[in-house]
């Protein structure tokens, strides 16, 4: 496949990027890097076999945009661009990328490092697809062919999960996005689902610069409008906005649904099952007070676990509580979509909801059945 027509998605070009922060700079040569070496060659105008510089030309890129401050710094040093530090043991640079946060090799592990990882993906692919553009690659589909969703069955409804980051759903006209009860956006790099909407909601230029941020702003306008600048809204309040750049994906609606509540003095979050109940069944209601408002009418709808973040809700406590909401009102012409990111996630949503696996030969039951699609 020649480097016009490769395509890239976050989730494969991550995998590849924590190839490099396990193995560093100095073992690229020995790696699998597929979706690396096309994005680095179609970036390049010299034919070397250098593509292991190629590949760091492009990695010192993507991080040279992250807007400076602690992301970009944590970024250097995790993947070993800073100076002297190609040759430093992973442990090493996990260390000295968490001191930067100020937290510990553990918590930087679990939480920062996905999140400052994450970032340099999607700049990655960002380049990668500013790279093609200047070819003719309509043919080509938006998201890799490995990225899944599932419908499922059960009992008399029907509902679609995808696995795939928030931010690639397409063609979903209202997108619930978990918030807190201040109606607080979080910056765009952090690694939540609220922080990957308003990303994808951003304008940018054509160097890829924010130049407007429409979600932030008019869910600042909700506030002020409803006589909420400097105080926090009810647990299950839904603060409707229009959806910004991801209107192009077909989206058309992002509710911002309250469900955490900070507890003060503490970077920690409350969240209560009935809270997350209150808050879907809310944004459903708000659904079909705007749907005639729409042409066509407003019809489906996305969650992802509501609470399950920061919240510190269990992943099964939060789809239960959903499927509270979601089960009494299916009845009403809605087309109803779940999003997590991972596999394992959606087998845990699947044996919650009772969904069976997809259906083998001697298993004579129709009922609950899971087909599985791959997006095209």
């Amino acid at each position: 496949m020649s480097p016009g027509a490769a395509f890239f998605d976050v989730v494969s070009v991550l995998r590849e990027v924590k190839m490099i922060r396990a193995e560093g700079l100095v073992r690229i040569r020995d790696l699998s890097l597929p979706l690396l070496r096309r994005a680095a060659a179609a970036r390049s105008a010299a034919v070397t076999d250098a593509w292991p510089v190629e590949v760091e030309n492009l990695l010192r890129t993507a991080v040279s945009r992250l807007g400076g401050g602690d992301l970009q710094e944590a970024a250097s040093l995790t993947l070993g661009l800073a100076p002297g530090m190609r040759d430093r043991p992973a442990a090493d640079r996990r260390r000295l990328s968490a001191k930067v946060y100020s937290v510990s090799v553990e918590r930087f592990r679990k939480s920062h490092e996905e999140m400052v990882l994450g970032q340099i993906a999607e700049q990655i692919c960002w380049l990668a697809g500013t790279r093609a553009r200047g070819a003719d690659l309509s043919h080509v589909p938006l998201l890799a062919p490995h990225l899944q969703h599932r419908a499922l069955r059960i009992g008399p409804v029907s509902l679609t999960l995808h696995v795939h980051p928030v931010e690639l759903l397409r063609d979903v006209d209202v997108i619930v996005s978990p918030l807190n009860t201040h109606l607080s956006l979080p910056e765009m790099y952090k690694a939540s689902v609220p922080a990957a909407l308003r990303r994808a909601g951003a304008v940018r230029d054509a160097t890829g610069d924010v130049i407007a941020d429409p979600v932030h702003d008019e869910l600042l306008d909700w506030r002020a409008g409803n006589g909420l600048r400097g105080r926090p809204v009810l647990p299950g309040t839904v603060a409707p906005t229009g959806p910004g750049a991801l209107a192009a994906q077909g989206v058309r609606r992002i509710y911002h649904a309250a469900v955490t509540v900070p507890r003060p003095g503490t970077n920690d979050y409350d969240v209560t099952p009935q809270d997350v109940t209150a808050a879907a069944a809310r944004a459903l209601a708000l659904m079909d007070e705007e749907r005639e408002g729409f042409a066509p009418p407003l019809r489906s709808v996305c969650f992802p676990l509501l609470g399950a973040g920061r919240g510190g809700l269990p992943p099964q406590t939060s789809v239960s509580a959903l499927w509270a909401a979601l089960a009494s009102g299916t009845d009403r012409g809605r087309d109803v979509h779940l999003v997590v990111r991972r596999p394992s996630l959606a087998d845990l949503i699947t044996d919650v909801l009772g969904a069976r696996r997809p259906h083998r030969a001697g298993d004579g039951s129709p009922e609950n059945k899971e087909t599985w699609h791959r997006c095209v």
